[in-house]
């Protein structure tokens, strides 16, 4: 996979996060800022959202459980520890050794294990090694080009009856803040967000079309077996959750 240094950008901007607010980094919420999540509460937004994806998940014929999962984008394990109650093994990767040294204190199941992995691919991962594959609030922070080469590293490691659940941002919601992430440009945003907002970093968001992600699952192989678009008020942004199959 070629290199993109914008990909080295978004990698220092998650060490630091990581470094000064990582529960706030991973779970935005305006009343959570400076350290003011309660771990449990951080923990437990994790367990509500894989409980309702695995509800969906059970309805396409997949799971409830699992053998191996990779956790993509683990951060400090809110969703890692929710996974761990329906599977054998969860891993954890991500590209901030701070937020894996949280997600490490934090975890309480004994099957969980946190994997630092800065590179832009999974090669330390090898073929047809996950049941399941799952990622959210992760790809949206990242360009389009790297997106779509974990796409294919997704298809790549999953297991023949495996599938993959992923979380990407499709464009802006008609909101104040929408309008601003529509018509702004990225350095601009990313200046506010440090001058304005005072963020420990700022925080990237990529458009990333369903069209693109079906043809890039295509091109490794794989294909979409469903996908589910909502507003999310919070960021402003509209998302696609897809669930993808291996080859």
């Amino acid at each position: 996979m070629s290199h993109d240094s914008s990909f080295d950008g978004v990698r220092r901007d998650w060490v630091r996060l990581g470094e000064q607010d990582p529960l706030w980094a991973v779970y935005v919420a305006a009343d959570k800022r400076g350290g003011r999540w309660d771990p449990t509460q951080f923990l437990e937004t994790g367990r509500a959202d894989v409980a309702a994806s695995v509800r969906w998940l059970a309805e396409l014929g997949t799971g409830p459980r699992w053998g191996r999962v990779l956790d993509f984008g683990c951060g400090a394990g809110r969703l890692s520890q929710a996974l761990a109650e329906h599977a054998d093994e969860v891993v954890g990767v991500d590209v901030s050794p701070p937020m894996l040294d949280v997600a490490r204190r934090l975890d309480t199941s004994d099957r969980c294990t946190f994997v630092l992995n800065e590179s832009q691919d999974l090669g330390q991962f090898p073929d047809s090694s996950f049941d399941l594959v799952y990622s959210e609030l992760v790809l949206q922070h990242l360009p389009a080009s790297v997106i779509d080469g974990y796409l294919a590293e997704f298809v790549r490691v999953l297991r023949p009856d495996g599938v993959a659940l992923l979380q990407c941002t499709t464009r802006p919601l008609w909101t104040f803040k929408g309008m601003v992430w529509r018509l702004a440009p990225g350095w601009l945003i990313r200046l506010a967000q440090r001058v304005f907002l005072r963020y420990p970093a700022p925080m990237r968001m990529t458009r990333y079309a369903p069209s693109r992600l079906r043809s890039a699952v295509e091109a490794a192989g794989g294909s979409v077996l469903a996908a589910r678009a909502l507003n999310d008020r919070a960021t402003h942004w509209r998302s696609t959750r897809s669930v993808i199959k291996g080859s």
